[in-house]
């Protein structure tokens, strides 16, 4: 059980002591050239080349000082959301790959519920594939909280995660139980389960460990750069009226502005 224990570590209703208050209003596609912010897929305002500001398809003169604040409000999305959505798909990835991992190796594929369980993880990795979209140089985030920095997945991500971690419990529960109260359960066959378990344990601690660890650290610089982010953009959206409707990134710590 203690490899089980170790697993479950890793799941985002576990790791609650890094969290990011960081919700995103809108979807945002960040390539090398431009930014665009949407609504669906109705693009409300563009940002070309770090310089020229877009509203609705008109073209704003800007003033020096909106000049400055657009360009590094601009910079910073260009250097932060390419990274944080590979970060986002590694993150999941790890996660649902450690929890198939100690399923398969405690009760095997065989077993009723493994099915199951995959079709979770499936769709888990397909919700997230749709929320953090990359092709070459081009990047998509859809709006949504970002609550939790270990997985950089939405409420909704994190429920359907939780599901499949409970249904890996379960199966795993169900057939330890039934191997130690079946009346073939063998004594060697409860020894082959117990080191199976701390053999389980070893090695996540020594793949998933570091990687955890390290998704972690990043996850939270994450955090704080979004938060510099929305704090830029506040002052921006304050000193280019066409902007003042449109609050991408909202963060707990920093006082937002109506919408």
């Amino acid at each position: 059980m203690r490899a089980l224990l170790f697993c479950l570590l890793f799941s985002p209703a576990v790791l609650a002591d890094l969290k990011c208050d960081v919700d995103l209003h809108y979807g945002m596609v960040v390539t090398r050239d431009h930014i665009r912010v949407l609504e669906e897929s109705r693009t409300l305002y563009q940002i070309n080349d770090k310089k020229q500001l877009f509203v609705q398809g008109n073209l704003l003169e800007l003033e020096k000082q909106q000049q400055a604040l657009l360009k590094e409000f601009a910079g910073g999305l260009h250097y932060v959301v390419p990274k944080m959505t590979v970060l986002a798909t590694e993150g999941v990835a790890l996660a649902t790959d450690t929890i198939e991992q100690v399923y398969i190796g405690l009760v095997g594929q065989d077993h009723g519920s493994y099915e199951k369980i995959q079709r979770a993880m499936d769709n888990v990795k397909s919700r997230v594939d749709k929320k953090f979209i990359y092709s070459k140089k081009n990047y998509y985030i859809g709006p949504g909280s970002l609550e939790h920095v270990d997985d950089m997945v939405d409420k909704e991500i994190e429920a359907q995660l939780e599901q499949a971690i409970n249904t890996s419990v379960g199966g795993i529960l169900s057939a330890i139980s039934g191997v130690a109260s079946s009346s073939d359960a063998s004594d060697e066959r409860v020894a082959e389960l117990s080191k199976r378990l701390e053999e389980m344990e070893l090695q996540l601690e020594q793949e998933v460990a570091p990687k955890a660890e390290s998704l972690r650290q990043k996850a939270n610089w994450f955090c704080n750069k979004l938060q510099r982010l929305d704090e830029i953009e506040e002052s921006l959206r304050q000193s280019v009226p066409e902007l003042y409707a449109y609050n991408i990134i909202y963060s707990g710590g920093v006082k937002q502005y109506k919408k």
